[in-house]
């Protein structure tokens, strides 16, 4: 049996997946990790992640940068190597030996993301992404991005700033393409990065992955997927201060369907899911179902979707499973959880399921 790593008192099989959706890359030191036995879906789940980004990053344009060439040119460009124009006699010619910068899309970077593109398009057994892969591929050596690929040791040299996170997911992904195999978090041989474990992280990397998951996946199907949406509440003849120490109200997760008519509120937490009541009866959080509710009640009639939106209360999986429903005032409300101790396809479908939408993968 595989071991799992314990978080938080919640078992996590893989922080790196999540952190991939998340479009989280922090990380402290080197450390001695074990890699999961890639399943067969896993070049699928990385060709989709691979292909969001690069779509991303070529509706903004790729980065470019400075690379130093040197040519043999009929003017003077950059600096002139004049032991080489005096050696090869090339002013006779009309010509001159030029060292000069050249920006252009024809990075290291964006050629490895290139190589992965290309590699992953062999691999995936879903059709449409094989497409998509060779298609972005393509799409990229047309803008000039047609260097070899370096090595995965010359792309680990990368540096990034504050001004490329962009390309930093994009690369962090195709890194993974390139590996097929996913680092866990238990020990092994594997020398690689292994992610933060600091508590306060964990819980913001579980709904930021849950918020990356529902964006990759679902905007192509015509979903919209927001986070960290503010509501109003709906007051009416507040006194002079009242509105001042009115506490916000922000909902993690919201996924609208404008065609469909389907408005899913998600709210996460790093927590149990239930609590110990009287006689060890286990029962929801009280503060939880208070808050989603309020999510629900306080905007109806401010759209057509709010009178019927669903709300969604999910956790991580702590001693139990949870899937239970009903439907308060015309609102459906769910309390789930999910294993974040299981295979990385598994968690994927159990995902989908729970807003009820099939995978397409």
């Amino acid at each position: 049996m595989t071991e799992v790593a314990v978080r938080e008192g919640i078992p996590i099989r893989n922080l790196w997946l999540l952190m991939f959706y998340a479009s989280e890359l922090r990380h402290q030191n080197l450390g001695q990790v074990g890699a999961e036995k890639s399943p067969d879906e896993l070049p699928d789940l990385v060709a989709e992640i691979l292909c969001y980004f690069v779509k991303r990053r070529l509706r903004s344009n790729l980065s470019r940068t400075y690379i130093t060439r040197e040519a043999t040119l009929t003017r003077v460009r950059g600096q002139i190597d004049h032991l080489k124009t005096a050696r090869g006699r090339l002013m006779d010619r009309g010509q001159v030996a030029c060292r000069y910068e050249e920006l252009t899309l024809n990075t290291p970077r964006n050629c490895f993301v290139r190589a992965a593109l290309a590699h992953l398009a062999t691999l995936v057994a879903d059709r449409e992404l094989g497409k998509n892969c060779r298609m972005l591929s393509a799409q990229m050596l047309q803008l000039g991005v047609t260097d070899p690929p370096p090595t995965r040791a010359q792309i680990a040299n990368e540096r990034f700033g504050r001004h490329d996170i962009d390309d930093q997911q994009m690369l962090t992904a195709a890194r993974l393409a390139m590996e097929l195999k996913i680092p866990t978090e238990y020990g092994g041989q594997r020398r690689l990065l292994r992610p933060e474990d600091e508590a306060g992280w964990l819980r913001r990397l579980f709904e930021r992955a849950v918020y990356g998951f529902y964006r990759v996946t679902l905007e192509k199907q015509g979903w919209r997927v927001f986070h960290n949406r503010k509501q109003a509440w709906p007051v009416e003849n507040p006194t002079v201060g009242a509105l001042d120490i009115l506490p916000g109200m922000e909902t993690d997760i919201v996924l609208e369907h404008p065609e469909a008519g389907r408005r899913i509120i998600i709210d996460t937490k790093f927590t149990a899911i239930v609590k110990n009541g009287r006689f060890d009866a286990l029962r929801l959080k009280t503060d939880y179902l208070y808050q989603i509710y309020a999510y629900l009640r306080t905007q109806e009639g401010s759209d057509a979707m709010a009178g019927t939106a669903e709300g969604l209360l999910l956790h991580p999986a702590i001693d139990c499973d949870v899937d239970e429903s009903f439907s308060i005032q015309g609102h459906l409300i769910r309390f789930a959880t999910v294993d974040l101790g299981s295979e990385s396809g598994i968690l994927r479908e159990t995902l989908f399921n729970l807003v009820e939408i099939k995978s397409s993968s």
